[in-house]
């Protein structure tokens, strides 16, 4: 059984930094294709950084380009996602994701294989 476990939420100022952590059970994590989407309250998830597994290739959506870094610890099983100059838009529950397919940040979320239960961010301002 999978499973991704996330962790590393919680609520900061707005500056301010935080790393999320996910961390999968159940399936050979070099496989797969991960990323990180969120979803604020009303909106719909959005796909905002994700990784390759092969060539460790990496995207940023527009609003977090230069702000985030994700990263990836295969021996210990674990994507990251590490938040600088936190934002009060970049408030919402954060998901990590798996998928076989690649372009897995452009991805419909039903057409997403494995999905974490999510952390949540809160970013004051």
């Amino acid at each position: 059984q999978v499973h991704l476990v996330e962790s590393g939420g919680g609520l900061v100022q707005a500056g301010g930094s935080l790393r999320l952590s996910c961390t999968a059970s159940g399936l050979t994590f070099d496989d797969y294709y991960w990323g990180w989407f969120r979803q604020a309250p009303g909106e719909e998830r959005e796909g905002i950084s994700c990784i390759n597994w092969d060539d460790y290739s990496t995207y940023y959506s527009d609003s977090v380009k230069g702000r985030f870094t994700i990263s990836r610890d295969s021996a210990k099983n674990t994507l990251y996602l590490q938040m600088n100059n936190l934002k009060p838009e970049d408030t919402a529950m954060y998901y990590c994701a798996a998928n076989v397919f690649p372009r897995l940040c452009s991805s419909p979320p039903a057409a997403v294989a494995y999905w974490g239960q999510g952390t949540q961010v809160t970013v004051s301002s």
